[in-house]
């Protein structure tokens, strides 16, 4: 179990650490409430799988229960809790130009007459648990990139190894709508179709009577070696642009017959190179 408690001040991007740290695997809530936090760590502690990482932000929009989250902190690791803190800051200046840009409102403000002595007033109450931080990230001059970069190297996966980037590959029928949420859209109604072969209509493209028929087009060989390729070229770019999960759509006609041969073999190759891959079948089986 992993428990992370992301503290700091407010404009040093503690959101946006946040939601890397869900692009990673961990299950994520923004500003939960100080007197729930030892319930919600007993549900990593209980053994869900579902909650072997999570990661808390916690921060002075807490109001005046922030100032138990020391008390908190300590029942948690007197409890054994595998409990760590990040805590996020920036300098000054960096935050208040942060703040003019979204004219959001400092957590403080109500509290205090200007934006500088707001800033100043939640250093203060942040100090100890500054110092009491196993991480302490400065992102004055870090752009977000560098800053899922610096999240992936700290929080290493199990086997040392960061979490890569995520593809879902899916299959599709174009006369029921291409897929929302593709980045890549791909057509192969050009290949030969099982659909008139009366002995091959019943199946899938999943199964190997279609797939060999749909592959024995040298269409479809051509276009499997030139996917191979840009696949190749593309999915470590995307990684390294920072995209945390690539949906790839492959259509025909149905989605009954070659799209679904056509992905299943490419979720194969993605496989191959190393990346985390899903396989949907979105309209394998409609009539």
């Amino acid at each position: 179990m992993e428990f992370v408690i992301v503290t700091g001040m407010s404009g040093a991007g503690k959101s946006h650490a946040g939601n890397c740290m869900e692009d990673m695997g961990f299950f994520c809530v923004d500003n939960l409430p100080v007197p729930l936090i030892g319930k919600f760590a007993e549900l990593g502690m209980g053994g869900t799988s579902e909650y072997e990482r999570m990661a808390l932000i916690v921060d002075v929009r807490a109001g005046a229960a922030f100032e138990s989250l020391t008390h908190v902190l300590d029942e948690l690791e007197r409890a054994h809790c595998p409990l760590r803190i990040l805590f996020m800051d920036a300098a000054d200046s960096t935050i208040i130009k942060r703040y003019k840009e979204t004219r959001r409102s400092h957590p403080l403000a109500a509290e205090t007459d200007s934006l500088e002595a707001a800033i100043a007033a939640e250093r203060a109450l942040l100090e100890p648990l500054r110092e009491r931080a196993d991480w302490v990230v400065d992102t004055s001059d870090l752009p977000k990139l560098k800053l899922k970069d610096m999240l992936q190297k700290i929080f290493r996966t199990g086997d040392g190894r960061t979490d890569e980037m995520r593809v879902n590959m899916t299959s599709f029928g174009f006369k029921y709508g291409v897929p929302p949420e593709a980045d890549l859209v791909f057509d192969v109604r050009f290949m030969a179709n099982p659909h008139y072969d009366p002995l091959l209509r019943p199946y899938t493209g999943l199964e190997q009577p279609v797939a060999d028929y749909v592959f024995a087009d040298h269409n479809a060989a051509e276009f499997m070696d030139r996917m191979s390729d840009m696949l190749r070229f593309l999915l470590p770019r995307y990684k390294e642009e920072g995209k945390s999960a690539l949906f790839i759509a492959i259509g025909c006609t149905g989605g009954r017959h070659r799209s679904v041969a056509v992905a299943h073999r490419l979720a194969e190759f993605v496989a191959d190179c190393g990346y985390p891959v899903s396989e949907n079948h979105r309209d394998m089986l409609r009539n």
